[in-house]
């Protein structure tokens, strides 16, 4: 039997470095294609997150560390001073409103195209998606992405380190670095994507390298209590085949276990499942968990409630939604009173642009529960 809402452990404070969480509900990060073709913040991104600013912390949108890692149009960068000045009117909003904020660093590896950032893609190694990519002109076959060298490498950690700093000054508390779903860090990792001869390849220690390395650099850049990592153990999006999933994130989570980061994030975490199990064993650090709530599937008229719960009693610390928080800005009072949810709207409106299904959702009054735009 799961907790009534207002007796939940998920509405209990947690401690997450510095940071002190007034419940344990996170904002997971939400792709929105909402920023400028530039990829500065526009200001209907700062209205966004303000109103979502009571989750207990906010993990800001995939946002590309540097030009070649753009995924989409309209994504989100932090490699210029204009897209800093633009998240930091973002961070300004959410500290206004009461939230906190991590930014998460994702760069796209093979999932990009030339017509979006004007760079062919970079990759481990020229195997491309095997799928049509979304781009300014619509649909668009991948094109082959460069093997990056080692220089190419060592550049591109740099820019993750780089990219955290600027965070930081943007005003975020701290970054997530995003190795799940298919992108750059997860394509090192896996055997389909990764067909490297040199040390960046070929065994699982290998494969992770490029990962663990990025990763150091950032805890080095900005301190280890600032970055979270965000996984995705077995996950086939993107086109992806890791091979040996158990061995890759069993070294993976070992070989980080003693930078002393805030947080490991479990993407689609099902307290079942005899990895997860072990990942927490393994892992002596927060743990958030991203209840595997299905792909594209409706929503569930609880939110997530009781999966979180279920997390929450297997061992997980934090709790990260997605979808029930992108059309409920007051998520937590709803999932904390039993209030129901708005509906999600359909996917056209996920990714449209503006604020028609982005800042339209309505709210709930503390007065009668009655809903408000």
């Amino acid at each position: 039997m799961t907790n009534a809402p207002e007796t939940s452990r998920l509405f209990q404070p947690a401690r997450l470095g510095s940071l002190v969480l007034p419940n344990r509900l996170v904002m997971a990060p939400l792709t929105r294609n909402r920023a400028g073709a530039d990829g500065v913040p526009q200001p209907v991104m700062a209205t966004y997150y303000a109103q979502r600013a009571s989750a207990g912390l906010i993990i800001a949108e995939a946002t590309t560390p540097n030009a070649v890692g753009q995924t989409y149009p309209n994504i989100p960068a932090i490699h210029s001073d204009a897209q800093v000045a633009g998240w930091r009117r973002v961070t300004e909003a959410v500290r206004a409103a009461g939230g906190r904020m991590f930014l998460q660093l994702q760069h796209g590896g093979r999932v990009g195209h030339p017509d979006s950032s004007g760079l062919v893609p970079v990759a481990p190694s020229p195997v491309p998606l095997p799928e049509t990519i979304h781009t300014p002109g619509g649909r668009k076959e991948a094109v082959v992405p460069r093997e990056m060298s080692v220089d190419d490498i060592r550049s591109t950690v740099a820019d993750f380190a780089t990219a955290a700093r600027n965070a930081v000054d943007a005003g975020f508390a701290g970054v997530e670095v995003h190795a799940a779903n298919g992108h750059l860090l997860h394509q090192f990792m896996a055997r389909n994507t990764n067909h490297r001869a040199d040390g960046y390849g070929g065994s699982v220690a290998g494969r992770i390298r490029f990962a663990v390395e990025v990763v150091r650099a950032v805890a080095a850049a900005i301190g280890p209590e600032r970055v979270g990592l965000r996984i995705s153990p077995g996950n086939t999006v993107n086109g992806i085949e890791e091979g040996e999933t158990g061995e890759i994130y069993r070294t993976l989570v070992d070989a980080l276990a003693d930078v002393g980061l805030a947080y490991l994030h479990t993407v689609f975490a099902d307290p079942d499942d005899a990895l997860w199990q072990d990942l927490r064993k393994r892992w002596s650090g927060t743990l958030v968990a991203n209840p595997a709530l299905g792909w594209g599937g409706p929503l569930p008229a609880d939110g997530g409630r009781q999966a979180g719960e279920r997390l929450l009693a297997a061992g997980a610390d934090l709790i990260a939604l997605g979808r029930a928080f992108m059309s409920n800005p007051d998520l937590v009072e709803r999932l904390r009173t039993g209030a129901p949810l708005n509906p999600l709207r359909d996917e056209g409106w996920m990714y449209a642009g503006g604020e028609a299904g982005y800042t339209d959702y309505p709210s709930l009054t503390k007065a009668g529960m009655t809903a408000t735009a």
